[in-house]
């Protein structure tokens, strides 16, 4: 068993900021309880001051999830707080997220005000949530352009001030993973107390970097990663859920797990990608359309052989409907016998390389070849076979 790491989801929040995905009450309810049976540690479920729907909604999410932590959202400001405590109240177990943001430039160009008033703010937010909810989780926004010495300083100072958990987030998606990763160390050695907390990655992808800084995060003593399904969120995303998971998944090596049933993320990356109308690419690691999906002939014939040569998480496993040998005009002979065999038609050597002349003619001009197409390139010589 490795240390378990714990997987905030911000679908709803977060994942819910990109433009044209927003949700209604229902929707955000039905993604809610999905992701309780998904395993996820904590729902953040939305940024309660933000809208009367969003209040609304937060507050249904924390009275029907049975699991999970349900967190809301706030900036560093009293009022914020109070409808977070309010929204979450009937939460079995309730979370207020605060803080504010740490950057020179966040700092000095955002907020305008001085670095040692940050600290105070960001103390004074956590004292006054506190009030209302033991668990309460600390925010340093844009940490990753944020001076380790000063972000030590803010992280000591919220700790001590009572909070359970800091957020280290790489808002703006810049920092490298051994960046990250130093980041995270540093804090770990610089900070009194922050053994006592949980440590939470918050990545965002502008550099397509998300999910390998969140890695590099845990190796370096982050105990939380924050994330969505198909790593929706700001701009060019958030840390993807399903990626994490299963990088965590295959690599025994980093002793950590996670507490994730997937089999079931395949149906949950449908769902939200339905829900919030956002397509999930086909080439999306884990579950894209194309992850499990070979078409070239070198690929198929170790598949076909053996499907760890070129695969290294079984379909099963997330859920997927399994593998596919995909045929187009890069496809072998070998991967066209055996899509021809699954048809039911069985063909000797010679007519096999009469038809694989006949099916590259007819992959170069229309690109995908399926059964129906199958079965007329084969029908010459099998004609009774054919259903």
């Amino acid at each position: 068993m490795g240390q378990k790491v714990k997987i905030f989801d911000t679908t709803l929040r977060d994942g819910e900021q990109v433009p044209g995905c927003q949700l209604n009450k229902d929707e955000k309810l039905n993604i809610a309880a999905a992701l309780d049976k998904l395993g996820v540690d904590i729902i953040e479920a939305g940024f309660p001051i933000s809208s009367p729907a969003d209040f609304d909604s937060v507050k249904s999410i924390a009275q029907q999830t049975e699991n999970a932590i349900v967190c809301g959202l706030t900036r560093a400001i009293e009022k914020d707080i109070d409808v977070a405590a309010e929204a979450i109240k009937h939460a079995r177990r309730p979370r207020i997220h605060t803080g504010i943001g740490t950057s020179d430039l966040h700092v000095f160009s955002k907020l305008r005000i001085t670095k040692e008033e940050v600290i105070e703010r960001g103390v004074a937010a956590v004292k006054y949530a506190k009030k209302y909810v033991e668990d309460v989780e600390f925010y340093a926004e844009d940490a990753g352009r944020t001076d380790n010495e000063y972000l030590a300083r803010v992280i000591e100072a919220v700790i001590k001030a009572g909070a359970t958990v800091v957020n280290i987030p790489d808002t703006t998606g810049y920092c490298l993973p051994d960046q990250y990763g130093a980041k995270i160390k540093y804090l770990k050695e610089n900070v009194s107390g922050i053994d006592k907390v949980d440590i939470s990655a918050h990545c965002h992808n502008d550099l397509g970097l998300a999910t390998a800084n969140a890695i590099a995060a845990i190796q370096n003593g982050a105990t939380q990663v924050e994330c969505t399904i198909n790593g929706i969120g700001e701009r060019a995303g958030n840390t993807s859920l399903e990626e994490v998971v299963m990088v965590i998944n295959q690599h025994e090596e980093l002793r950590f797990e996670t507490g994730i049933k997937t089999q079931m993320l395949t149906a949950m990356s449908h769902m939200v990608s339905e829900k919030m109308n956002m397509i999930v690419q086909p080439n999306k690691a884990i579950v894209g359309s194309n992850a499990f999906a070979h078409s070239s002939g070198i690929h198929q014939d170790g598949m076909l052989k053996n499907r760890q040569n070129y695969e290294i998480i079984d379909p099963d496993l997330v859920g997927a409907a399994g593998s596919s040998i995909v045929l187009t005009a890069r496809s072998g002979r070998a991967a066209l016998n055996y899509r021809i065999e699954k048809i039911g038609v069985k063909l000797t050597k010679n007519q096999l390389n009469e038809v694989y002349q006949e099916f590259l003619v007819v992959a170069d001009q229309i690109s995908l070849v399926d059964d129906k197409d199958l079965k007329n390139l084969v029908a010459e010589y099998v004609v009774t076979n054919i259903n």
